[in-house]
């Protein structure tokens, strides 16, 4: 089962997205470049007409930046169905069941993780506080608890 936000994660997650929202590509590759200086490794999964050899390469890349795109689109779904994650539930299943597809493995979803908290800091500045860190936390697992799931049953059945 999908878990439940409580009205004050929701709060808090509502009003920091908002300027952020409206800016995504932006605080999408300030995310993205905090997750390849957590996990280099990560740039190789991404196979363009520009390959991502370097950090460089791939943050100035369009298909790079039209997943980017993709990306905060994501998490703007899941900060617009916040009374109503599991109505996302298939969505994420199957996004989860891509992510395996290409080689993503889970553990780089909790480096995502890790990045998009680093974003949330360094967008908001003074407005970043514990509770507004663990709001989103709780959002991101549930997100990536669902996307597992996809990614663990795709698995499963390659194993078959």
């Amino acid at each position: 089962m999908m878990g439940e936000l409580s009205v004050k994660d929701k709060e808090l997650i509502r009003g920091s997205w908002e300027s952020l929202g409206k800016n995504k590509v932006p605080h999408g590759v300030i995310m993205f470049s905090r997750l390849f200086e957590l996990d280099p490794a990560l740039l190789s999964l991404f196979h363009y007409s520009t390959n991502c050899d370097s950090k460089q390469d791939c943050l100035s890349s369009p298909e790079f930046l039209d997943h980017v795109t993709k990306v905060m689109l994501v998490i703007d779904a899941a900060v617009n169905h916040l009374d109503d994650l599991h109505s996302l539930e298939d969505f994420l299943l199957n996004l989860g069941r891509k992510h395996q597809a290409v080689g993503v493995s889970t553990q780089s979803f909790t480096v995502v993780g890790e990045s998009l908290l680093y974003m949330l800091q360094c967008s908001l500045g003074q407005a970043y506080t514990a509770p507004l860190r663990q709001a989103w936390l709780n959002m991101y697992s549930i997100v990536v608890g669902v996307m597992s799931r996809g990614w663990a049953k795709n698995g499963d059945d390659k194993a078959d």
